[in-house]
């Protein structure tokens, strides 16, 4: 069931999304070689109890960790660990969210280790780009295959690959709610956009092929070919006049 947002909710949820992007630029900042993705998640979950909010990822479904950590292949769902120390030319996908007045915030970026190569840099610039041109399509009376197909779209004409597996979806009480929102689709087709619909839009893109694997662990996905991912999210909340960006820092 979508639920429409009303007003106090709206900015209830703009709470816990605020919270999470500052969480996700302290977390960024601190990515850089030899630090552990144990003390970027603990950075993580220090800040995130200090605006007196809970992380919403710690303990959901069973994830052991407040962020989602994931490294060059990683797709999603990398488990923090000391063991796990960032190199040079790294680059690290967070995924994150806060959970405050009972509402919840969430979102992603891929950030680089020191210098990376320039074929990682086009994959994260692409990857950026396809989240906020599938943000545009976010208005009243288009259709999620709107915003599907604009980061499809313009991904795959980049050579790059789109992930089926994993989609956005709705924010609101709980973390993840309707409707899903994939990265592939059709204009036109799909669950019609209306105001006050809050939504996760978030691109996983591969370097090459789209085919992934899960790891051993039980949560952490990678690509099958060994090539690069990355991972970038915003909530957002549908109004008649346009696309607001929730999880927008400054």
């Amino acid at each position: 069931m979508i639920t429409l947002r009303t007003a106090r909710e709206i900015e209830l949820i703009r709470k816990a999304c605020i919270i999470s992007a500052e969480a996700l630029q302290v977390a960024g900042e601190a990515v850089k070689p030899g630090v552990s993705t144990w003390e970027i998640d603990k950075i993580a979950y220090d800040y995130i109890r200090k605006q007196g909010a809970e992380p919403n990822f710690l303990h959901l479904y069973g994830f052991p960790a407040t962020a989602c950590i994931s490294i060059n292949d990683e797709v999603i769902h990398g488990i923090p660990s000391k063991k796990r120390i960032i190199k040079e030319g790294d680059i690290v996908s967070i995924d994150l969210g806060a959970k405050v007045d009972g509402y919840n915030g969430d979102n992603a970026a891929t950030f680089a280790a020191g210098e990376i190569s320039e074929e990682a840099k086009r994959l994260c610039e692409v990857t950026e780009k396809s989240l906020y041109l599938g943000i545009e399509q976010a208005i009243v009376g288009n259709r999620i295959g709107d915003i599907a197909s604009a980061v499809q779209t313009y991904c795959e004409a980049n050579g790059f690959g789109v992930i089926r597996e994993y989609t956005g979806h709705g924010v609101g009480a709980k973390l993840h709610e309707d409707p899903s929102v994939p990265n592939f689709g059709t204009p036109g087709r799909g669950v019609r956009l209306l105001p006050g619909m809050v939504i996760a839009i978030e691109p996983m893109i591969t370097q090459g092929d789209r085919a992934i694997k899960q790891l051993s662990d039980g949560w952490t996905v990678k690509t099958k070919d060994g090539k690069l991912a990355a991972h970038y999210e915003h909530t957002i909340v549908i109004t008649k006049d346009g696309p607001q960006i929730l999880t927008a820092v400054g």
